[in-house]
């Protein structure tokens, strides 16, 4: 049975690894696989460096914002890592939608409260 055994997990290691090849060639020619290998793996806004360890932590942003817009060039992608790839999408957010809640946050009166009002006062008398 041992026999039988090894050769069944032979057989299943060598489909795992060739699944895992096939699925890494189809990851190299998607714009993500494109975009390492025309760029090097740092964040094109905090400038962080990224290695084989950490490269799942650096994302591709389209910079139109339009998924579906993969030139060959790469003119339209940019390498940002998760947090100023989020941060972007944010602030694109914000500039989208953010028109309406700037107007009405014009409209709300500011804090009335200065917790540093008297700070002078409390500074001298020390």
């Amino acid at each position: 049975m041992t026999i039988k055994k090894t050769q069944i997990d032979a057989n299943k290691s060598a489909q795992i690894v060739s699944e895992a090849r096939r699925n890494q060639e189809l990851r190299e020619q998607s714009y993500r696989g494109q975009a390492l290998k025309l760029y090097p793996w740092i964040c094109g806004r905090c400038t962080r460096e990224f290695d084989h360890k950490n490269l799942s932590e650096l994302t591709v942003h389209h910079r139109n914002h339009n998924h579906d817009d993969n030139p060959q060039d790469g003119s339209n992608w940019e390498l940002l890592c998760l947090y100023c790839h989020d941060n972007e999408h944010q602030r694109y957010e914000e500039t989208r939608f953010g028109s309406a809640k700037t107007a009405s946050s014009k409209d709300t009166a500011g804090a009335g409260h200065n917790p540093f009002a008297n700070l002078k006062d409390l500074m001298n008398k020390k």
